[in-house]
């Protein structure tokens, strides 16, 4: 039989399907610590047939590193993967008109947005900063919330006690400090420290710690259940979205405004 009467034969085996080529390089970055063999193994889950040959190849060709390159865990991976079981903490200065300067101390949990405001004070003592803590985790357990808290973010500020590190770790919670002088590693806190300031202090005048307190106080209240969040597709951190207007609704809404902090505040709710 001449050679011109059979159909020609490719050599070599066939290229892996499309599919397999697009997953293997995704679960390689998705999941930084695993091999080659690992991913072998999830894709056999699946009901993959593929070598591990076939698995090494293709990680190859798309330019993946192996996995010991790739893992590399940064400060962000941490504060994303680990967001539920953080809470950040800092003091805030503000100067009332009298000239006494206060020291506010907030706390805000990362995924939720929830602030935290602690107290205020003149006198930030080791005591007063120990008892301000310790009334944060029983808020924390009457709430429900303290068992999921894992993390404790807070700069080296010398106002903090060495012991509160010890009172945190008996509740569960690994005190995790700040590099000197590096404030975007504590970034979530120092932006609600600007919009506090943007919005409240810097726009009201304070006579003195009672009115600071109480002002604070408002402000916490309106932060966590009114103050939109776009980390949180604009719900704030105690109230979820409303649902969504029906056209004939949106033309008969009457929106009524509530006046908070003497006016520089407001918050509108929709006409019963």
């Amino acid at each position: 039989m001449s050679g011109s009467s059979c159909a020609r034969r490719g050599t070599g085996r066939p290229r892996t399907v499309a599919s397999i080529r697009h997953l293997v390089p995704r679960l390689a970055n998705e999941n930084p610590p695993r091999g080659y063999r690992r991913i072998h193994d999830e894709l056999v889950i699946l009901g993959i047939p593929i070598a591990a040959s076939t698995v090494w190849e293709i990680l190859k060709t798309a330019g993946v590193d192996p996995a010991a390159h790739r893992v590399t865990v940064t400060w962000a991976d941490f504060l994303r993967s680990q967001a539920e079981a953080i809470l950040a903490r800092d003091f805030v200065e503000t100067v009332t008109l009298t000239g006494v300067r206060q020291y506010i101390l907030v706390a805000i949990h990362h995924a939720s947005r929830r602030v935290h405001v602690l107290g205020t004070t003149a006198h930030p003592t080791h005591a007063w900063v120990t008892q301000a803590v310790r009334n944060l985790l029983m808020d924390l357990h009457d709430a429900a919330h303290l068992a999921r808290v894992r993390f404790l973010i807070r700069d080296r500020d010398a106002k903090y006690p060495s012991l509160i590190s010890k009172t945190l770790s008996s509740a569960g919670i690994t005190t995790v400090l700040t590099d000197v002088r590096t404030p975007r590693t504590n970034a979530i806190t120092e932006r609600w420290v600007k919009t506090l300031r943007a919005e409240l202090l810097d726009r009201t005048l304070i006579w003195n710690e009672t009115h600071l307190r109480h002002a604070l106080h408002g402000y916490e209240r309106h932060y966590n259940l009114h103050r939109t969040h776009r980390s949180l597709t604009t719900a704030a951190p105690l109230r979820a979205l409303p649902p969504t207007l029906e056209p004939g609704q949106i033309e008969r809404l009457t929106a009524h405004r509530h006046d908070c902090l003497g006016g520089i505040l407001h918050e509108y709710q929709r006409a019963a």
